[in-house]
């Protein structure tokens, strides 16, 4: 289930947050270790904006990851940026292939967007499938894009288009 992120969710968020492995991927915002203060600034709002659509991913009652997407502006803002991550205990089982098919067209209908895009770290195949299984397309890499922990990196660039607001996703 998608819903808004909660305060009560601070436990499950520092939970499944707190992993080198899910954090690799992920923008520096999203530190490592990632603590409870880290936890309390992001529910605050004091990470991003949570007026964006920004949701908790609820499994069995507990918030496990999350998924948003970040709207341009002025002339970009029939585009967003979104982006998503997910506690590693829960990998390699479909779940997040099956939370971005059902974002990814409500974002593009909520939010009256032409196009929805993603950047991936060039050594996470597993996200790049996702969005791929989603019908996203590669258009392809930003060379040489970020520091990591010291290691330079590429990002790979995927979106999904509609050239008109009546078209589906």
């Amino acid at each position: 289930m998608l819903r808004p992120w909660r305060l009560d969710d601070l436990d499950s968020l520092v939970a499944h947050a707190n992993d080198e492995q899910v954090s690799r991927g992920l923008a520096d915002r999203f530190p490592y270790p990632y603590t409870r203060e880290d936890g309390e600034r992001f529910l605050s709002g004091g990470v991003i904006d949570m007026a964006e659509p920004v949701f908790a991913i609820e499994v069995d009652g507990r918030a496990c990851g999350g998924i948003g997407a970040h709207p341009g502006k002025g002339e970009r803002a029939h585009s967003a940026e979104f982006g998503y991550w997910l506690g590693r205990s829960l990998w390699g089982a479909g779940l997040m292939t099956r939370v971005v098919a059902a974002f990814a067209p409500w974002a593009m209908r909520e939010l009256a967007l032409y196009r929805l895009y993603a950047t991936v770290f060039d050594h996470n195949p597993g996200s790049a499938r996702v969005l791929q299984k989603n019908g996203f397309t590669e258009e392809g890499a930003q060379r040489c894009a970020v520091v990591k922990r010291g290691q330079l990196h590429d990002l790979r660039v995927f979106a999904k288009v509609r050239r008109s607001l009546n078209d589906a996703t």
